[in-house]
């Protein structure tokens, strides 16, 4: 059977969500990868320092302090934490990205509810530090959430129709 307009623009749909998570579980893993490697270097803010400066970012912005923070007080034990926490966020990444990709019912069920949890929390950040890349971030996490929302209520009412219609024919 051939695709209906409907079907091809689903599959677009899930899919550029599944290249934003996957993209995302990405990130985390090359992040992460980053903080481990540091586990041997002795000079550890020495190392965080040469990054401030290859990437041409501003020493005193305020998320440079917290980064020089968190780097300072890295220890083996923190290093494995965070790489647990990152793994663990990566994989679902990974997973919700596959599932999404070929638009598998469940997968747009993660999306909405992982995208669902992030809200209140996004929320109370960009009222408490107001930016564009945060109301940016809240828009865009909504619009998913939004989106996937749509697609489940949009299937359910199909399965609704047709068995409303099995039984009337």
């Amino acid at each position: 059977m051939r695709p209906t307009v409907h079907d091809t623009e689903h599959i677009k749909g899930v899919r550029t969500v599944a290249t934003v998570e996957f993209v995302k579980g990405l990130i985390v893993v090359v992040a992460g990868l980053g903080f481990f490697s540091m586990r041997h270097h002795k000079d550890i803010f020495g190392v965080a320092e040469s990054l401030i400066e290859f990437l041409h970012i501003n020493p005193y912005h305020h998320y440079v302090g917290v980064f020089i923070k968190l780097v300072s007080r890295l220890n083996d034990v923190r290093l494995w934490k965070i790489a647990v926490v990152a793994g663990v966020y990566a994989i679902m990444r990974f997973i919700e990205a596959y599932g999404l990709w070929y638009a598998l019912p469940w997968a747009e069920w993660m999306a909405f509810l992982s995208g669902a949890i992030y809200i209140p929390f996004e929320a109370v950040d960009l009222i408490r530090k107001p930016s564009l890349i945060r109301a940016g971030i809240i828009v865009v996490n909504a619009l998913v959430v939004l989106y996937m929302l749509h697609l489940r209520v949009q299937e359910a009412e199909k399965r609704h129709a047709a068995r409303k219609h099995a039984r009337s024919g």
